[in-house]
């Protein structure tokens, strides 16, 4: 009886030990692998899919260094990468994201970052602003080599695989701009509001005002929005306290502005962003801690 009782213990020992041999050699189970430059599942994880990326693309003539292939997608989005001075025409080439179905949800531009008149990468930096909620789970960035000629021999892009944010992630919020068909006789002070989805974060007005910032897409242009307010403008400070928002920028807000009328849409577009918030009922502006003296006509 003993006999048969140790066989017994001896006979379960040794499946077990063959059973974990077989699952170290088989590889981790129940989890997400990156392979072939996407995410897989191995076994059935109980963890959702990983949101961060899954490789990057590098071909002969581009390389995109964020997003990464199967990631997804926070809103603003930031593009960076680089290409060959023969992927741009005249410092440029066009990006869209489309979603699972083939519509596009935004065309933009991505502008180099230095001298695109070489055949060496040439680095490219664009920021996506979100003007429509996709309609399905997963999307694609394309990446088109401008092409002035036209001759579609000459055609070439690049796909990356990316997954958009659930809409419970997303939050709506408004940015104010001049529009010419809105308001023909353009009566300086009247601005007009554009919708934006953004990711979720405590910080939404500096959200929505550095969205401002950015200026009107090309969609948007098109329909007669403008902005009066000088690129590449920097929010130094944002603090609200007691329905007051403080904001302070760099120089670059007043960098050759003049006439009484465009700096009173200037305050009106800036003014209009922030008092979307109930939080806010009054903005102060200030340029470099300035308050007097400034955005003068």
């Amino acid at each position: 009886m003993k006999k048969n009782i140790i066989l017994g213990i001896v006979i379960v020992l040794v499946i077990s030990g063959v059973i974990l041999v077989a699952r170290f050699f088989s590889g981790p189970e129940d989890t997400w692998i990156c392979q072939d430059n996407s995410w897989q599942k191995h076994g059935q994880p109980s963890s959702p899919r990983p949101t961060s990326g899954c490789g990057q693309i590098q071909t002969e003539n581009i390389r995109i260094s964020s997003p990464e292939l199967d990631q997804t997608l926070s809103f603003p989005l930031i593009i960076e990468g680089e290409a060959r001075g023969n992927w741009y025409f005249e410092a440029s080439f066009p990006i869209s994201l489309l979603d699972d179905n083939g519509k596009e949800i935004a065309l933009l531009v991505a502008q180099a970052q230095s001298d695109w008149m070489t055949t060496d990468f040439v680095p490219f930096k664009t920021i996506i602003d979100l003007t429509q909620l996709p309609e399905t789970e997963k999307g694609v960035l394309v990446f088109y080599k401008d092409n002035p000629s036209g001759l579609s021999e000459n055609d070439q892009e690049v796909r990356i695989p990316v997954y958009f944010p659930s809409p419970e992630d997303l939050t709506a919020v408004k940015v104010f701009f001049n529009n010419d068909r809105l308001d023909p006789e353009y009566s300086c002070y009247k601005v007009f509001p554009v919708e934006r989805f953004v990711s979720k974060t405590p910080a939404i007005a500096r959200a929505a005002l550095e969205s401002l910032l950015r200026g009107p897409i090309l969609k948007e242009q098109t329909n007669g929005f403008f902005t009066s307010v000088n690129p590449g403008v920097k929010i130094q400070e944002l603090v609200i306290k007691d329905d007051v928002a403080s904001v302070d920028f760099d120089s670059q807000l007043e960098f050759q502005v003049g006439g009484s009328c465009r700096v009173s849409a200037i305050r009106s577009q800036i003014t209009e962003t922030l008092k979307q918030f109930s939080t806010v009922k009054e903005v102060i502006i200030s340029i470099d801690g300035r308050t007097e003296d400034i955005l003068q006509p």
